[in-house]
């Protein structure tokens, strides 16, 4: 009777002991006003006092497309046709992810007082930070559409362009599985933003976004490793799969006219297959990350 009353417990302070999803999601549903006003509130904190407001979404790409225009273009001279939509169609989704990534990181820890105090669904936090990324993103299309428009404007895209809404499911269900992760993690180790931000540079140039990607299939279809291609195993990267997919989606041309290639040679049916399988690990990885951040948040507001 005594080492029954000495056993330690566990004490959940807001949620009940393990994660049912399909229940979760409409705790989510009834919380979605919340989760939109945590997005205004994402957007109105990030551009308050600015003059220019939004439009510095917008900028963003610009600069990056000044800079790595004079390194691959001048400097290196990468060859690679109306580089501007080429560059954009992957830059776009890298930084919706990573920009994910790094607000969710932080979201709870930034919003300590609020989780302290009222009870919410936690996963709100790093879902809104997805949400104000993805206004980004959708303003930052503007100057991919821009560019598109002025070079490559009457492009016969056809089958190409059902990949964009594959590519984008794939992308933002690959993130919110992460993001997940490492907003949980970083509650209880808040060195995790900090490698947060050394994996996401090392994982950038990692995946073919300012250099060609038919670049990436010749020099690896080329090596193997214990037998197997290398391009084989550079195909494991999921972003690298979900930047395929857009850009084939939106640059479109896989060997332009004088250049030995741009796009990975592999035809529409086969990037499909490839983002379907990405996504439906994404979904499982979604899933798993799920479960261990409602596993951990129970016990936010005691370590926050």
């Amino acid at each position: 009777m005594r080492e029954a009353a000495e056993a330690p417990t566990v004490v959940r302070t807001s949620e009940p002991p393990r994660l049912h999803l399909l229940r979760r999601l409409r705790v989510l549903w009834g919380y979605r006003e919340i989760l939109a006003n945590l997005i205004r509130k994402e957007l109105k904190v990030k551009y308050t006092s600015s003059v220019l407001g939004a439009a510095w979404s917008m900028l963003n790409p610009v600069l990056y497309l000044a800079v790595f225009t004079l390194v691959f273009k001048v400097v290196l001279k990468s060859g690679v046709p109306d580089f501007a939509v080429y560059l954009l169609s992957g830059l776009l989704a890298w930084n919706l992810f990573a920009s994910s990534l790094s607000l969710s990181a932080r979201s709870i820890v930034d919003n300590g007082d609020l989780v302290k105090k009222v009870y919410f669904p936690r996963e709100i936090l790093p879902f809104a930070s997805i949400g104000a990324s993805t206004v980004d993103f959708a303003l930052q299309a503007l100057v991919l559409v821009a560019f598109m428009l002025v070079s490559l404007f009457g492009q016969p895209y056809g089958l190409n362009l059902l990949l964009l809404p594959l590519s984008l499911f794939t992308l933002l269900v690959f993130t919110a599985a992460l993001s997940l992760w490492v907003a949980a993690l970083n509650v209880r180790y808040r060195d995790t933003q900090h490698l947060l931000g050394l994996a996401l540079l090392t994982w950038f140039w990692l995946t073919p976004i300012v250099y060609p990607s038919a670049f990436v299939y010749r020099e690896l279809t080329e090596r193997s490793l214990f037998g197997i291609d290398l391009f084989v195993l550079y195909l494991a990267n999921p972003m690298a799969d979900i930047v395929f997919g857009f850009q084939r989606a939106l640059y479109g041309v896989v060997t332009p006219a004088g250049t030995e290639g741009v796009l990975v040679p592999l035809s529409v049916g086969e990037i499909a297959a490839l983002l379907a399988g990405v996504a439906a690990g994404s979904v499982l990885l979604l899933y798993a990350f799920w479960r261990v951040f409602f596993r951990l948040s129970g016990d936010f507001a005691e370590e926050l």
